[in-house]
């Protein structure tokens, strides 16, 4: 069984475009490789949206090397981008979206959700891609809540919706370039739970709501705090201290170099510079050969 190997928090909310408040729950510049092949996550909201809102949320910018995962658990966000994809996620659904070579997006509150307002909550995750994958081209998954994988635990004890990777003997539907686990997790209260991770892999558990402990632990994670696992052993056994609403994540790290600036997340400096330059020069987004 994986102990507790350090609970991350982070308290300072931000704005991110016209997002607000935006959680800082981890990233890259703070934590490094240890949590390889996951680089960055931010919670945005709770938050409530007024009626007739003139507040859209994130303008067009381009991203590349890594991919974008978000989910939305109340509001609704409206996607659009340069390959031409488009469409708005709600409530339950997840948009998994691979920049790669690159790709520019806007990110907004849906037209509806503007007009009409409302309580809006969403997370999103940056997943790393593996050097050779990088300049691959870009791709975008549109994971409706009625697709995704939920298995319910018995005697009520909650749901696991499996986004990626597998529990038990479920798979989830997003298509990964490394393999790893992505699962959204509700545990009641006085349930225990054994999540799969295998010696080895990174493995995080981020507390969106509740508090929870871990087997055999005193250690108590509570809400809006990341419990990194120690990578050693297999598995993570969580119990409910209050009804918990969790995102579980492990994979293998890359044990790659990082190197990022802004929306770029390379494996060198150069390849920053070089993502600014095809930015300039209409290279944006050409895959490699």
């Amino acid at each position: 069984m994986k102990s507790l190997a350090f609970i991350h928090r982070n308290d300072t909310r931000f704005a991110i475009g016209d997002f607000y408040p935006a959680l800082s729950v981890f990233s890259y510049q703070e934590l490094g490789n240890t949590t390889s092949p996951f680089l960055l996550l931010d919670h945005l909201g709770p938050g409530r949206l007024s009626p007739k809102s003139t507040k859209k949320g994130v303008n067009e910018h381009p991203h590349r090397g890594f991919e974008t995962v978000t989910f939305v658990f109340a509001g609704e966000l409206q996607h659009q981008d340069s390959t031409g994809q488009s469409g708005i996620i709600t409530q339950g659904d997840v948009q998994w979206m691979t920049a790669a070579s690159g790709i520019q997006h806007t990110e907004h509150f849906s037209p509806e959700f503007r007009e009409r307002g409302g309580y809006f909550e969403m997370v999103q995750l940056w997943v790393n891609l593996p050097s050779k994958d990088k300049m691959s081209a870009p791709r975008y998954q549109s994971l409706l809540n009625n697709r995704i994988p939920k298995i319910l635990l018995e005697n009520d004890a909650g749901y696991v919706r499996i986004v990626a990777g597998q529990f038990q003997s479920t798979q989830g539907i997003a298509q990964t370039f490394s393999p790893m686990n992505v699962f959204d997790i509700h545990l009641a209260k006085g349930h225990q739970l054994t999540l799969p991770a295998n010696h080895g892999d990174t493995t995080l558990i981020y507390l969106r709501k509740g508090k929870l402990q871990f087997a055999a632990h005193e250690d108590v994670l509570e809400e809006q705090a990341l419990a990194v696992m120690s990578s050693f052993d297999t598995n993570v056994v969580i119990t409910a201290l209050e009804d918990c609403d969790l995102l579980f994540l492990s994979a293998p790290p890359l044990q790659e170099p990082i190197n990022g600036h802004g929306f770029f997340v390379m494996n060198s400096y150069e390849e920053i510079l070089q993502a600014y330059e095809d930015l300039k020069t209409g290279n944006f987004g050409k895959a490699s050969d």
